[in-house]
């Protein structure tokens, strides 16, 4: 590997700015190349950036090609992270793909495979777990203190907060609510109670918000679900309730809360009160513990330590450092497969109007 860890970037809207900023600030890394189908977007990112002299592609089969990289981030829309991981996979390179890992349970199946298979590290995007609070919840739940976990709460959602572009439409998103911002919620409770293996279910999703002119001004292109709900059943007798809305009239879809057999931990949703709040996108709302002391029914307040982060180049990092030590992947594909079989669950059984039971191959 060369002294400096060449990074190439697939996909130069939104996000990928977020992941070129982080990589910059690092004096270990050199980004080699950019790609994007839209013509010209990557030659103006690279741009943007300073990095004139770095070859723009617009096609990423291109740029794997032609280019020696090291790893590459994987930006672009939902239902092509797929092609876009896999191709880089076999191309010999370790993938960081931003969240959702895909878009259906089979996508994210293949993926993990080739990452299997090719011994190179496939990590997903979950900024979210870097954060100190959310260690620290993660950190108590599997400390023990709550018994033995039977039931787990969790979504979050906005009062209004339908983005627009790429998100809302089925042939680029694949999924709405469910992959922005469902998959946060997931991952929170999911990895906080260790990711066990999801079995069966049963949903419900609508568009009525999406669909209505007076909430989202692309509601002519809106084809994606903007509300779902879900009632999960895990390995080990876990039950999970899932709730996750862009809109909505009310303040919120309900705590997190994890139920155990000795106290219970009520995470509270942040920043409420806002109309894009309420999304376990990255800071927590209070936490309070319950239990019994000599009979009594007690309620602690945990201290948070509320601080500034960066979250999103402490997963940039994370993910530099596993490449140039030879892994294991940060936030691996072999754990957001499980993630995204309940998102591809809700689909289908929000579509079939029953619950489905989840058949995810030992891998």
């Amino acid at each position: 590997m060369a002294e400096k860890l060449r990074i190439g970037i697939i996909g130069c809207g939104g996000i990928a700015h977020s992941h070129m900023r982080a990589y910059q600030k690092m004096d270990d890394v050199e980004i080699v190349a950019g790609a994007d189908i839209v013509p010209g977007k990557a030659r103006a990112f690279l741009d943007e950036f300073g990095l004139n002299n770095v070859p723009a592609y617009e096609s990423h089969v291109d740029m794997l090609e032609k280019v020696q990289m090291d790893a590459v981030s994987v930006c672009t829309y939902n239902t092509t992270h797929r092609v876009c991981a896999v191709d880089a996979l076999r191309a010999g390179l370790d993938v960081l793909c931003e969240k959702p890992m895909s878009v259906t349970l089979e996508e994210a199946v293949e993926m993990t495979k080739v990452s299997k298979e090719t011994g190179k590290i496939l990590s997903i995007g979950f900024q979210p777990r870097y954060d100190p609070d959310m260690i620290m919840v993660r950190d108590l739940v599997r400390s023990g203190v709550l018994g033995e976990i039977y039931y787990v709460q969790t979504g979050g959602g906005r009062r209004r907060g339908i983005p627009g572009g790429t998100f809302i439409r089925k042939e680029l998103a694949g999924v709405g609510c469910l992959a922005d911002i469902g998959c946060y919620g997931l991952d929170m409770a999911l990895n906080a109670i260790g990711y066990p293996k999801p079995l069966t279910v049963s949903a419900y999703a609508s568009d009525r918000f999406g669909k209505n002119l007076k909430y989202c001004k692309e509601a002519e292109f809106f084809s994606v679900d903007d509300f779902s709900v879900a009632l999960i059943r895990l390995e080990g007798g876990i039950c999970m309730d899932f709730r996750m809305s862009w809109a909505m009239h009310m303040d919120t879809m309900g705590d997190t809360l994890f139920l155990g057999t000795e106290a219970g931990l009520k995470v509270k949703s942040p920043r409420l009160g806002e109309p894009w709040g309420g999304a376990w996108d990255g800071t927590i709302g209070p936490v309070y513990l319950y239990t019994d002391i000599n009979g009594n029914h007690v309620e602690t307040k945990v201290p948070l330590k509320a601080q500034p982060f960066d979250r999103f180049y402490a997963k940039v990092r994370d993910f530099v450092d596993a490449v140039k030590t030879g892994g294991p992947a940060p936030i691996p594909a072999s754990q957001i497969l499980y993630n995204q079989a309940i998102i591809d669950g809700i689909y289908r059984s929000s579509q079939s109007g029953r619950e489905v039971e989840l058949d995810i191959p030992e891998i």
